[in-house]
């Protein structure tokens, strides 16, 4: 899972953001913030409510907004130097750091283990993780649900090669889960509400009492040194969208509803399983990124060690 400029510009071919490779890395001297965001979550609403610009403005930055299918691919980007800063789920910094990525841990979100689930159909036979065995299970590879995998496999006594697996990206695989080419679905919300909702998924493992499935908020080495200010700004603005989604659940579901493509119901949901509070990283979040790092690469995910703690923010607001 090497990250290079030339593997982005493959993965981003025929798309909006493959002009933005001829302008890499952004100067010191720019103001300027680019996210990286993805289709659901605290940065969509920030961006629908145009809060950061206005903060930005006061210190005289501007910011710019691109989207992605999911977590590695905007590390991609943030690597090469596309976006400064983004979100993802505990798991892709972790390929990203192992690939020699300069990213920074800034901040993360309350744990929200509910969030991301093995689903299989309605009725299929099988019944408990065990019965994974030899099924064909289907994944964003590098995702914050591959982790949950593992452990639910641990759990279940099951080792990670006693299954296949079927790296798709969202979209994907929702398409062969439906059409029975996978036997399960690991997935994150709104997906995994969505696919309940429509299609009576029935969750076979969540991550409660398994895994913590954090929300990260990353940027590089360089931007952190460099606009420190922005950086700090940024946060106190997401801070500020948690506490409106957290005491305003169902008008945020509204808001996002036309921005995901997914009714305002069943984002309720997903709303609902989710956690608000953005808070820089403590050492137990810390410990818990390090153990899951440990993990893979035990099983050989990662081909080396990596240490979490080496690219954690120091200071900050």
């Amino acid at each position: 899972m090497l990250i290079t400029r030339r593997s982005l510009t493959a993965a981003l071919a025929g798309t909006a953001l493959l002009p933005l490779l001829g302008t890499l890395p952004a100067r010191a001297a720019d103001k300027v913030i680019r996210v990286g965001y993805q289709k659901y979550g605290t940065l969509v609403l920030l961006k629908g409510k145009g809060i950061l610009e206005k903060k930005l403005e006061t210190i005289g930055y501007t910011v710019e907004w691109s989207e992605f299918p999911a977590g590695p691919q905007l590390l991609e980007a943030l690597n090469v130097g596309a976006v400064d800063f983004g979100s993802t789920g505990e798991t892709p910094p972790i390929f990203a750091q192992a690939a020699g990525a300069p990213l920074v841990y800034v901040a993360h979100e309350p744990p929200a283990p509910r969030g991301e689930a093995i689903l299989v159909p309605a009725d299929s036979p099988i019944k408990t993780v065990a019965d994974l065995k030899g099924k064909n299970v289907a994944l964003n590879k590098g995702s914050n649900v591959h982790f949950l995998l593992v452990k639910a496999l641990e759990e279940a006594g099951l080792a990670y090669t006693d299954i296949k697996t079927s790296f798709l990206p969202p979209a994907d695989a929702r398409a062969a889960f439906e059409q029975g080419a996978v036997d399960a679905w690991v997935i994150w919300d709104p997906f995994q509400a969505a696919a309940e909702a429509a299609i009576g998924a029935r969750t076979l493992r969540n991550g409660e009492n398994l895994v913590p499935n954090h929300q990260f908020y990353l940027s590089t080495k360089t931007f952190v040194d460099a606009h420190a200010e922005a950086l700090d700004v940024t946060i106190a603005a997401i801070g500020e969208i948690d506490q409106w989604a957290k005491a305003n659940a169902a008008a945020a579901a509204q808001e996002l509803a036309p921005i995901v493509g997914i009714p305002g119901d069943i984002l309720a949901v997903a709303l609902e399983r989710q956690s608000f509070g953005v808070t820089p990283l403590s050492e137990a979040v810390v410990a818990q990124q390090q153990a899951i790092a440990d993990t893979f690469h035990t099983l050989g995910l990662i081909p080396a060690p990596i240490v979490i703690a080496d690219n954690v923010r120091k200071g900050g607001a």
